[in-house]
């Protein structure tokens, strides 16, 4: 059934990235009209990051399409990663394109011209900003919606894309009424900052997710996810790691279990902690447990069993389950301060 659900956002993505080649290759040739009528250098930058835009689009796609194909024999994790690389391929295009832009400014500062039809310019860069600001929007929402890491770097890079038609149309206002023309390089310069320090975060975030970098954001909703459906056998649950590639999620923990469990009680409850994760956690889930014994003293201080067989001591404090605890290589009686032992006795 889940199958059947991923297939179906996997073609939702494809979807919506079409969408969102098609509508900024139309605001490409918008933009490039609306500078080759006003001879704007700031203009020149908008158009330039829209290539940006066309680009990324169809890496995009080519990413969804690709992180969608199952895991197979020399990919056991999937394709999902390709979504990372799609971001860090944005991030430096945009980077790239802000140095241009800068280039540009610098020679329009030194030679600047006149510029004409400005208020015609306005209107067509407004009209680019308005649909970008509406695309960049769906794109994100989309993006968390079907977890999807290349949906939203596209969104804010196309949001952040509209709202700088917005604040250009401000700058070429202030030039077509004041005549400063040398404002139309100092405008443009600055757009070329901001791209290219958007651009550093996107390639910042791309390189995390190459690197295996632990993601609070999804390790947060596994814990809450285990909080919500806690069981009381399940005495503690630690090294716990939590990545997402692409569209999909792979976890592996350590699960506390009495020690006087047989074969089939370890199995049973390691099932429903997959079991808990695959289901709630969004996309394709890939859930490993490892199963640890019980440690009688310290362990019965916080242990919830009900009329365990071979309890030493009585329940004295429910130990709440956090990012923190939960994704360290310990049990959770090192919390307990009168309890801390030697790293020897870790599992």
């Amino acid at each position: 059934m889940k199958d059947k659900f991923s297939t179906i956002v996997d073609s939702e993505k494809q979807r919506i990235i079409l969408w969102s080649v098609a509508i900024s290759i139309i605001l490409l040739v918008v933009k490039f009209y609306s500078y080759l009528l006003t001879g704007s250098n700031a203009i020149l930058t908008d158009a330039l990051e829209s290539i940006v835009n066309v680009v990324a689009s169809f890496f995009a796609l080519y990413s969804v399409r690709l992180s969608a194909v199952p895991k197979d024999k020399n990919h056991p994790y999937g394709h999902g990663k390709i979504e990372f690389f799609s971001a860090g391929i944005e991030g430096t295009l945009i980077i790239v394109a802000g140095i241009f832009i800068l280039y540009q400014s610098f020679r329009s500062f030194l030679f600047p011209q006149p510029l004409i039809e400005l208020p015609l310019g306005m209107v067509l860069i407004g009209f680019s900003g308005v649909v970008n600001g509406i695309l960049g929007y769906v794109l994100q929402r989309k993006g968390k919606e079907l977890n999807s890491l290349t949906l939203e770097a596209d969104g804010k890079h196309i949001s952040t894309d509209a709202i700088s038609s917005f604040v250009l149309i401000f700058g070429i206002g202030i030039i077509f009424f004041t005549g400063w023309y040398i404002l139309d390089s100092i405008i443009s310069s600055l757009f070329a900052l901001y791209i290219i320090y958007n651009g550093y975060f996107l390639v910042r975030k791309s390189v995390a997710g190459l690197m295996d970098e632990s993601n609070p954001k999804s390790i947060n909703k596994a814990v809450k996810i285990l909080n919500n459906h806690r069981q009381k056998n399940w005495i503690d649950i630690h090294n716990m790691r939590v990545q997402q590639y692409g569209g999909d999620n792979h976890v592996d923990l350590h699960l506390t279990l009495p020690y006087y469990y047989d074969l089939v009680q370890v199995h049973d409850c390691v099932h429903e902690v997959e079991e808990v994760l695959e289901e709630n956690l969004p996309g394709k889930t890939e859930v490993f447990v490892h199963a640890d014994p019980c440690i009688p003293d310290p362990c019965c201080h916080y242990c919830q069993v009900e009329n365990c067989p071979v309890r030493k001591f009585p329940q004295s404090k429910k130990i709440k389950w956090t990012a923190d605890n939960m994704s360290q290589n310990q049990k959770h009686y090192y919390e307990l301060g009168q309890f801390k032992t030697n790293s020897s006795k870790k599992d």
